[in-house]
């Protein structure tokens, strides 16, 4: 039996990445899963998104690991969406305890945009990142409230969420607004769900391999700009961490270990926001 044993999950962006690492791993704990990923691409974002297959591998490897999952091809910027997908998983499984509100974009270009261009960047990055981690907080409540249960509700922001950085660009300022704006969202939902035993919590990532920090325009912006390294480098010896070092602080955040922690911001950084 793992830490989270017939416990029920509701994960964002989960066809890849962080999203997948999380579903294994809370699969391996002994949860089931309901999933849902956009699987298609967002014209304004500059690298492509998770695809169905991912997603279906998403399901396989979840199966692998000793847990059932339900996996759905939503988009999180539509509220009716993330609804109809998180109802169905509901009635399918019949509970819901964890939601992690994982799925975003960071669409940085490295060339001169016009306004056009900067507002569909700065449009598409809050509203994935920021609605869309509100419509699947809002879409979760109801149903952790009628279990009567408490639960958990953890939202993926970012180093970019405790520091100011991402460039004067509207990719990178709505990165950084959005990602504090989830700080805002979290908060305010822990102070009014607490008393209902419903736990709310950021994590804070670093960079971590993924798409987002190894596409082509971010690869090619290094190695024009070899000065913005140690910007970017984390004082602990590595450049990168791996999704699943991410899902570890997911796997304690969301277990009975931490049935007191909420509120909070949790870095998983290696120390990036502590530097000078």
């Amino acid at each position: 039996m793992g830490s989270i044993d017939g416990k029920v999950a509701f994960i964002t962006g989960v066809a890849r990445g962080q999203g997948r690492s999380h579903a294994v791993r809370l699969a391996r704990e002994g949860a089931n899963i309901i999933g849902i990923d956009i699987c298609a691409d967002i014209p304004a974002n500059g690298y492509p998104m998770a695809s169905h297959e991912e997603l279906d591998e998403t399901v396989a490897l979840v199966e692998e690991a000793g847990g059932k999952m339900l996996g759905t091809v939503a988009d999180v910027r539509d509220f009716e969406q993330v609804k109809t997908a998180m109802d169905a998983g509901v009635e399918h499984f019949g509970r819901l305890d964890i939601v992690l509100a994982n799925a975003g974009i960071a669409p940085l270009a490295f060339r001169q945009l016009s306004i056009e261009e900067e507002l569909a960047q700065w449009r598409a990055v809050t509203s994935v990142n920021l609605d869309g981690a509100y419509h699947t907080a809002w879409a979760a409540v109801p149903h952790l409230l009628s279990g009567n249960r408490g639960g958990v509700i953890i939202f993926t922001s970012s180093t970019a969420g405790i520091k100011g950085f991402g460039g004067l660009q509207g990719g990178g300022l709505g990165y950084a607004a959005s990602k504090h704006g989830i700080v805002g969202l979290m908060r305010t939902l822990a102070n009014a769900l607490a008393p209902l035993n419903i736990r709310v919590n950021t994590v804070h990532p670093t960079a971590v391999n993924t798409m987002m920090a190894t596409n082509p325009d971010m690869t090619e912006f290094l190695e024009k700009n070899p000065g913005a390294g140690p910007h970017l480098q984390n004082p602990m010896p590595v450049g990168m961490m791996e999704p699943e070092d991410v899902s570890a602080a997911i796997a304690y955040l969301v277990s009975d270990e931490a049935k007191y922690v909420t509120g909070v911001t949790f870095p998983v950084d290696a120390g990036f926001c502590n530097k000078v």
